[in-house]
């Protein structure tokens, strides 16, 4: 017997599409993310609000946004092969019914059970291909995808994506980073926000990407079928955020290993942005979104230092700041920035003995346990 409020819900998916449901289930502990078996033997995926939003967006303009970006996937992209197609949507934009792309697994769990297996990395590749393929194809497209979160309601002021949930947090690193007791000189500081500068007016390199290009949003299979998904944050900013999870390991891993993947990106990134293609603008680039990912992890200084020794955490905020410097030299920009990253990884390793490792010697795509 279904429970009051999956009852509700129950009859808002019948009444949306006409079809009963046989079965109703909730996703990894999100409860407004649901499976629903219905009738007719499909399985769909139905998303609702998200209590209390997330980042920079309340809970009905993720909402909004998830459908616009779907509808842009397809309908004005022809890329409907690289996520889930929306089935169905309140006219509120309160429910959205999406295909279910079982059997596919999170490319995430694959590598956190199995490591950096060779089909693994074929499958990384496929995934830095097919947010390239999105970028490329966005090109010039920011416009269209206003278009349909302005008809679905968006306030013109929130349709700017310059910057998504976390990419502004740069700006209070500099702070941070004094109050720690390793200030940044002048030049480091010129330096992040030259990468800053970099993000927020990304020229032909704004493009569409899906705002959170983690492995745990893409969907893979065996034979290499992969799809994206959760396009909440979706939005149009500079694309190489999109790659830059390649670069400096985001809050899932210890450490990445991702030039093979990086090259893919950028192949198919050149299909519709030439400039891609210019060794010092993509350079550049991957860099300036490899540096400000670094900051705003370094912003964590004092909340690592309050975690117990061994803690995972704090091995990868210094393995994030050796990866920074090891970008920025790899393209051979922001050397000031580059150079604090390592001396405050050394300040850490005499402060924090459980992180004198050799990160060089992290594999890979080792999972960053919790307690």
């Amino acid at each position: 017997m279904p429970s009051p409020v999956d009852a509700v819900v129950v009859a808002e998916i019948e009444d949306l599409l006409a079809v009963p449901v046989v079965r109703l289930e909730e996703l990894d502990g999100h409860p407004w993310v649901l499976r629903a078996n219905l009738a007719d033997g499909s399985p769909i995926i139905v998303k609702r609000p998200r209590p209390g939003g997330y980042g920079l967006r309340s809970a009905a303009e993720l909402m909004r946004c998830e459908r616009a970006a779907l509808e842009l996937l397809d309908k004005d992209l022809g890329l409907a092969h690289l996520g889930p197609r929306l089935l169905a949507a309140e006219p509120d934009t309160q429910m959205l019914v999406i295909e279910d792309l079982g059997p596919r697994t999170e490319l995430a769990r694959l590598l956190r059970h199995n490591g950096l297996t060779p089909e693994l990395d074929d499958r990384l590749t496929d995934f830095a291909a097919a947010e390239g393929e999105i970028a490329a194809a966005s090109a010039g497209r920011a416009a269209d995808f206003a278009t349909r979160r302005a008809e679905l309601g968006t306030p013109a002021q929130e349709l700017g994506d310059g910057e998504h949930a976390w990419t502004g947090l740069w700006r209070t690193a500099p702070e941070r980073a004094a109050e720690f007791g390793v200030p940044m000189p002048d030049a480091a500081e010129r330096d992040l926000r030259a990468a800053g500068a970099e993000l927020a007016e990304p020229g032909p390199f704004l493009a569409f990407t899906n705002g959170d290009p983690e492995a745990n949003n893409y969907l893979t299979m065996p034979d290499g079928d992969g799809r994206l998904i959760d396009f909440e944050g979706a939005g149009f900013r500079h694309a190489l955020t999109a790659a830059a999870g390649f670069a400096v390991p985001g809050s899932l891993w210890m450490a990445v290993c991702g030039e093979r993947q990086i090259a893919a990106f950028r192949t198919a990134l050149g299909r519709g942005i030439p400039e891609a293609e210019d060794d010092r603008r993509f350079g550049f680039g991957l860099a300036s979104a490899a540096v400000v990912w670094t900051a705003i992890r370094s912003n964590e200084l004092r909340k690592r230092e309050a975690r117990e020794p061994g803690d995972d955490s704090r091995i990868q905020l210094v393995a994030g700041l050796e990866a920074g410097a090891r970008t920025a030299d790899a393209y051979g920009v922001f050397p000031h920035f580059a150079a604090w990253c390592r001396s405050t990884a050394e300040v850490l390793r005499r402060c924090w003995p459980d992180t004198d490792v050799d990160t060089a010697a992290i594999a890979p795509y080792t999972w960053r346990s919790r307690p």
